[in-house]
């Protein structure tokens, strides 16, 4: 694990975690450009932040920067609500075809997972995703999120069934 910020570089962080990154951002989001957008944001915030990192989990300092990346972005389009172009066709007007994220991201999980995820409220659909896709243990979440470790438990929990009687 990462003792101190001389440990790990930007670029390190982009080329190990970037994928997770987009994953999480991608269940949370459900849209592949918003997680695109909030991977870019998340890993601006990382690279700001290397400087001053204290030695920790720096996984868990990391999923809590794409936490509070995800919620800014909520709040601000709360405020500023906008019209998005369809999802089939990109900014010039021809369809576009997935990255390759996103196919991988597709293939791993089924369109009514994904619809079923979005459709918990977030604080369950974050625990469900940190824990089922992302893969972090209930420590690591607990300190990715700020909540105690049996808050955790049961949002897994809870998420968990809400989606089986989603999907059931």
């Amino acid at each position: 694990m990462v003792e101190t910020a001389s440990d790990i570089s930007w670029e390190d962080v982009a080329r190990v975690y970037g994928r997770k990154i987009y994953n999480f951002a991608y269940r949370l989001t459900g849209n592949p450009d918003d997680a695109h957008d909030l991977v870019q944001e998340v890993l601006l915030r990382v690279r700001r932040g290397l400087p001053t990192y204290r030695p920790g989990s720096f996984e868990g300092w990391l999923w809590r920067i794409t936490r509070n990346a995800f919620l800014d972005d909520v709040r601000r389009r709360k405020r500023r609500p906008t019209t998005a172009l369809p999802d089939e066709l990109d900014r010039t007007g021809l369809v576009s075809s997935p990255a390759p994220d996103e196919v991988l991201a597709s293939i791993r999980l089924g369109e009514d997972i994904q619809k079923a995820l979005l459709d918990l409220p977030y604080d369950f659909r974050e625990a469900v995703v940190l824990c089922d896709v992302v893969g972090l243990s209930y420590e690591e979440i607990a300190q990715a999120v700020e909540a105690p470790i049996g808050t955790v438990r049961s949002r897994i929990h809870r998420g968990r069934r809400m989606l089986r009687e989603r999907l059931g």
